[in-house]
């Protein structure tokens, strides 16, 4: 919950006083502690050295870590040398001197985030809670960066149950700007309580103020800002008043007047001594406080004081780690891990996808995997108005995974196909350089290599080569079929004169020499006669022959070109082997007529 403390200053004696704008944000922290030696102030976040970012300070942090209950924090924000510091020494009922140390001076009293080292114990819904309160550096100090101002708000507002926004004299656009965040918050804590999701944790948003001149200066801070250029950042600024305004039904405004008119000797007084108005608002102040404050929640838990050390050094590495834009935008700051989980989500759900893959799968499975991250991320992320930006950003990073799992798909299709393709061609050039041309076996390697190809190509490569297949494959049987009663016709020829060598020479037997000197004669003469062989290949008898040689050639008992070297060397053997040692043992012996009465005759 929010308080706007509203701190103006009137330049007339009598109403010269301090009005306090409160912003209060109900944000669920942790926080108990120890009662003793802890009765001061801690710093538990200071700057470095250059004053831009934050480093932790370990005996504030050891101080909170002793808590064992749920905690909760108060913290005050705003400009330096506006008060916080006292301010929160009168909720605490505290001295100046005891308290948090109060400045006088232009440089800045408070250096990062203190806290008070004893907490207020209190029952919240029969919940002991240790109430911690936090003073912060002000923002637009001499020698700090704006980067600098925003991490202090951000972790100042992460962390608290109850924001004080402390506002001296006017409400200005950079304050504007700062509170579109803490109503995100707000609004995320008011949602998230309603569902038990992760929060950082805020449960309603309430202006409480008393006097007519410091509402109208609400409403004249969010009033809308004409824009009839449509300059962008006056839209980003009305954007904001208008988150602002939509809590106006639960607004009121809360106004402290001056405690007294020596300013500088506040710190010296009683309560006897300041204005008797100023006393009974305080308490009222307190009041308030106590009645909106709730332990810090966190993933649906409480958080007690070492789980709460532990969410302060997580969001404080972000901050520094991250580039902090505006504060208007700060809430994207914070969807920033939720965008990265969900993400490496996607990311990883999408790498199960087994590559390649048809592009109509590929995008349905994008499409399944988007929209459920999509999802999450809006059951998840931060803030419920102006998280558009990570929305479109998480959009973007989305297509640009996508679109490198479709390079890759593409990739990898094309890579698989060119490999089953140039598989395919050597299998037809294998095919058409075969020893014992066999129609039959082209055909088997034909029918083997496109129905391998259509079964394992898959990818969005598959349409262009199977083009290339296609003309391939067809080419390759053409030039087979070409080739194929040529090179047998010449094998034939060859043939012929092989056994009129082996008839005449090796087994010396008449009727196998005449016989293949009649199949070379006719087929020189039938050549010759007709001018080509190729009248030969539509005569039913070259067709009978085919079918027998296919039938020798390529069956499924023996593959002839495969084995017709072994054949050949076993029959070579056997002829020697009968040539040499067979006629020895049984004398010669001449079964060929023609050849045995010419040695007789002799």
């Amino acid at each position: 919950m929010l308080v706007f403390y509203l701190y103006p200053t009137s330049r007339m004696k009598l109403f010269y006083g301090i009005t306090l704008f409160s912003f209060i944000l109900c944000v669920l922290v942790p926080g108990s502690f120890s009662f003793d030696n802890f009765h001061q102030p801690f710093p538990i976040v200071e700057p470095d050295s250059g004053h831009t970012k934050l480093r932790f300070a370990r005996e504030g942090l050891e101080a909170i870590e002793r808590i064992t209950t749920p905690i909760a924090a108060v913290a005050v924000i705003g400009p330096y040398r506006s008060g916080k510091s006292f301010l929160l020494n009168q909720l605490l009922s505290l001295s100046c001197n005891e308290g948090f140390g109060v400045g006088h001076m232009r440089d800045t009293k408070t250096k990062g985030i203190w806290v008070w080292g004893t907490p207020i114990e209190l029952d919240i819904n029969g919940v002991k809670t240790s109430v911690f309160y936090l003073d912060t550096e002000g923002f637009e100090s001499v020698g700090k960066s704006n980067v600098y101002d925003d991490r202090i708000f951000s972790l100042a507002t992460v962390l608290s149950s109850v924001l004080i926004y402390n506002l001296p004299e006017m409400i200005r656009e950079a304050d504007i700007s700062r509170l579109s965040f803490a109503i995100e918050l707000a609004e995320e804590g008011k949602m998230l309580l309603s569902n038990q999701q992760n929060s950082y944790g805020l449960s309603s948003v309430i202006f409480y103020v008393k006097g007519k001149s410091v509402q109208e200066m609400v409403n004249e801070a969010l009033r809308r800002v004409p824009n009839s250029d449509g300059d962008k950042n006056i839209d980003k600024v009305n954007q904001i008043r208008d988150s602002l305004a939509v809590m106006g039904d639960n607004s009121t405004a809360f106004s402290l007047p001056q405690p007294h008119l020596q300013r500088t000797k506040l710190c010296d007084m009683k309560d006897i001594e300041l204005d008797p108005d100023y006393v009974k608002k305080r308490e009222q102040l307190k009041e308030v406080v106590a009645s909106i404050v709730r332990p810090k929640i966190v993933q649906g838990k409480f958080l007690n004081g070492k789980e709460f050390v532990s969410f302060l050094e997580q969001i404080l590495d972000a901050l520094n780690q991250g580039e902090i834009p505006s504060t208007g935008s700060l809430v994207e700051v914070f969807n920033k891990g939720i965008l990265e989980r969900c993400l490496k989500l996607y990311s990883e759900q999408m790498a199960k996808v087994v590559l390649p893959m048809q592009g109509e799968s590929l995008q349905k499975a994008h499409e399944e995997q988007r929209d459920t991250t999509m999802e999450i991320f809006d059951e998840q992320h931060f803030g419920r108005r102006h998280a558009r930006k990570s929305v479109d950003q998480l959009e973007e990073e989305i297509e640009k995974v996508y679109k490198n799992i479709k390079l890759a798909n593409e990739y990898q299709s094309s890579t698989l196909c060119e490999a089953l393709y140039t598989r395919c061609e050597d299998k037809m050039d294998e095919l058409q350089s075969l020893r014992l041309p066999s129609m039959a076996k082209f055909n088997t390697g034909f029918l083997l290599c496109n129905q391998s190809f259509e079964r394992e190509c898959v990818g969005p490569s598959k349409s262009n080569y199977e083009q290339r297949m296609i003309k391939m494959l067809g080419k390759s049987k053409s030039l087979f079929i070409k080739e194929y009663n040529q090179r047998l016709f010449n094998w034939l020829v060859v043939f012929s004169l092989v056994m009129v060598v082996l008839g005449r020479f090796v087994i010396k037997f008449f009727l196998v020499e005449i016989g293949a000197w009649i199949l070379f004669i006719f087929l020189e003469t039938y050549t010759r006669m007709f001018w080509s062989a190729e009248s030969l290949y539509y005569n039913p008898v070259w067709h009978n022959f085919l079918a027998t040689w296919e039938t020798l050639v390529y069956n499924p008992i023996l593959d002839l070109d495969r084995w017709a070297i072994p054949i050949c060397v076993i029959a070579a053997i056997y002829v020697f082997y009968w040539r040499c040692y067979g006629r020895m043992q049984r004398g010669p012996r001449w079964s060929l007529p023609v050849y045995s009465n010419q040695r007789r005759s002799e």
